[in-house]
């Protein structure tokens, strides 16, 4: 009982995966401060923020519905911490694991963004409401081709097991590079997900102040932050699992370093991409989800088929 509350609650999972957030935080601010030729924050601001956050006041709007306002940022932090115990850190074997779990941690990864819609919507303020609305139509649009390509690279493996996905590809390598038009539309996908650039439509603070976290403030808006972090972490994690399976069979502590550096170099790629692209309107991002994402997420699952039959029969 007392190792499984040191999992869940220490490592790997709250707290490591907390302070593992804050620093890929740290290093998105930072590389996309620099592709501006900015300096950027110093390495303890995201820390520092949300210290100066949980020292704050909550400030619930006299109109909210109490209840909804205040559960929503914290079962949205519980979803994307849960999510992140089933996925293999080191190696092929994760903490918790069974036959489906690749179907749960999708499911996890989408709370967060209900939750989003909920505490907005029930905060009653104008800006919020039109941000929770912006989250969930979005949440229509990237779910698909992200759920297609993720669970196209398990046609090979014909599994729906993280652990055994993980321990398919470690044995063939080379299958993976089938999945590179998956892991391009995934990258995408991650990006409205975590509601980053160009598909911060959500939160444009120059529309809408800050979408469905408008009216959150003090405790209530740092757990919030950590969500994103956290979320990005576990986003970034899964696909590094999936689609960057290398090096699964090194020794546990190698295996975790090198775990460490395919989830930040994915962290830098979603920094690049955000740099990059300027924010779409919502028609223009939803346009682009159905008419180009889909399809190449839908070709993907043909090329992982065509493979299925012809080399793995």
């Amino acid at each position: 009982m007392l190792k499984e509350l040191f999992y869940i609650l220490i490592f790997p999972g709250l707290l490591f995966v907390s302070f593992f957030g804050l620093a890929a935080e740290y290093i998105d601010r930072k590389l996309y401060a620099r592709l501006q030729n900015r300096v950027g924050p110093p390495w303890f601001q995201p820390l520092a923020d949300i210290i100066k956050l949980l020292g704050k006041e909550d400030i619930i709007p006299c109109e909210a519905n109490k209840s909804m306002f205040t559960l929503a940022p914290v079962f949205a932090l519980t979803a994307v911490v849960t999510a992140f115990l089933y996925i293999p850190l080191w190696g092929v074997n994760s903490l918790f694991s069974f036959s489906a779990d690749i179907i749960v941690v999708l499911y996890l990864l989408t709370i967060p963004t209900l939750a989003f819609f909920i505490g907005g919507w029930y905060s009653t303020s104008l800006f919020a409401r039109i941000g929770s609305v912006r989250c969930v139509t979005q949440l229509f649009a990237y779910e698909v081709p992200l759920f297609m390509s993720i669970l196209a690279s398990t046609l090979m493996a014909n599994t729906w097991s993280l652990r055994e996905l993980a321990l398919f590809y470690c044995k063939n390598p080379s299958y993976a590079l089938f999945n590179v038009l998956g892991f391009v539309v995934s990258l995408i996908a991650i990006l409205g997900k975590l509601e980053k650039a160009p598909f911060d439509i959500p939160e444009a603070e120059t529309e809408i102040v800050a979408g469905s976290f408008t009216e959150y403030s003090g405790r209530l808006l740092a757990i919030l932050r950590m969500t994103l972090d956290v979320e990005m972490v576990v986003c970034a994690s899964l696909l590094a699992l999936i689609f960057l399976p290398f090096g699964l069979g090194l020794p546990p502590i190698a295996a975790f370093l090198l775990f460490i550096i395919k989830v930040l170099f994915i962290v830098g790629l979603i920094s690049l991409m955000r740099t990059i692209f300027a924010r779409m309107r919502m028609d223009q991002m939803i346009d682009f989800c159905w008419k180009y994402l889909v399809p190449l997420a839908l070709l993907q699952v043909l090329i992982n088929l065509l493979v299925k039959v012809v080399l793995l029969k």
